[in-house]
């Protein structure tokens, strides 16, 4: 019974919404080295869905806000296509110089990404990063970071629509925020944090 309450709260309420909120990240402030932007998705003909563009646009507009004059790429190989490679295709076209982007294909879990950050940004002096992902996954990438050796700025980007209008929408706005936060408690439960 309690099972059947917490289906219907989910999926006929706006329960979501406040959940959102609290998970969200707020964007910080200030300049940086460098823009990072984590991987995403990329289907193999190397188009980006709507999570990757919105992390790599960010980071078009960060960068023309003059807020770092490097920006790194990041996401992994779909086979032929690379995540990384099409968000600095794209970069490029939206008006940033191929001399400030750069790629990182090889990472397949935001730990993999952060030290090959570091291994590519560090010895460059590019210590303090804008990271940019979805609002809801900063905080665990953070700490990634952080261990890496970066003063990381929060640049989150929205990732979903808690307040959506039908039963489906919501339960999968749900299942998002109930998935990151499971996800924390296992940070928190390995000691990750």
């Amino acid at each position: 019974m309690a099972g059947l309450a917490a289906f219907a709260v989910a999926a006929f309420t706006p329960v979501a919404a406040p959940l959102d909120r609290w998970l969200a990240s707020a964007p910080d402030a200030g300049q940086a080295d460098a823009v990072v932007v984590l991987g995403s998705d990329v289907d193999p003909n190397g188009r980006l869905p709507e999570d990757s563009l919105r992390r790599a646009t960010e980071a078009v507009a960060l960068y023309r806000q003059g807020r770092a004059p490097l920006v790194l790429m990041l996401g992994s190989r779909n086979g032929a296509a690379s995540e990384a490679e099409s968000r600095a295709r794209l970069a490029e076209g939206l008006g940033v110089p191929a001399s400030a982007v750069l790629t990182e294909p090889r990472g397949l879990t935001t730990a993999v990404e952060a030290q090959r950050s570091a291994e590519l940004l560090l010895p460059r002096g590019a210590r303090r990063i804008l990271l940019v992902t979805g609002e809801h996954r900063v905080w665990r990438a953070r700490r990634h970071f952080e261990r890496a050796g970066f003063e990381v700025l929060a640049a989150p980007v929205p990732e979903g629509a808690p307040t959506s209008n039908t039963p489906g929408e919501r339960l999968s706005a749900i299942g998002g925020l109930l998935q990151e936060l499971a996800a924390r408690a296992l940070y928190r439960l390995r000691g990750e944090v």
